[in-house]
């Protein structure tokens, strides 16, 4: 499913309800299942995932990024992801692609990750 990106063109952070796929809501909640381990808020409300692309063949993927490129779970946040999205009835498979760009910002957090970490 891998296609060219242009990364200048996501419109970060990814819009829940923005998908034309009738799985875009099973995915959405199982990305809230997803905890940064040192923030106590979900990678979708941080605002780390930037995009969601579904095809007709039950694949999707993730465009996304980390608070930081030293996080010390670099590596295992992506397979979390991968796991948890995995679980949704009608999905087959589950790309990650890890990107800087845009730099990942405060301001790409939902309110209530805002509220839920006392950032007014």
């Amino acid at each position: 499913m891998q296609e060219a990106i242009n990364y200048e063109d996501l419109l970060v952070p990814y819009l829940e309800g923005t998908a034309e796929s009738p799985l875009e809501p099973q995915v959405v909640e199982a990305l809230r299942s997803v905890y940064d381990p040192e923030i106590p808020v979900s990678v979708f409300d941080l605002g780390l995932i930037y995009d969601l692309r579904f095809d007709a063949d039950g694949q999707v993927l993730v465009i996304m990024t980390l608070t930081a490129p030293a996080c010390p779970v670099a590596e295992e946040i992506p397979e979390w992801i991968k796991a948890a999205i995995m679980k949704v009835e009608g999905i087959k498979n589950v790309e990650i692609d890890l990107t800087w760009e845009p730099f990942w910002k405060p301001e790409y957090m939902t309110e209530a990750a805002r509220l839920e970490l006392g950032m007014f």
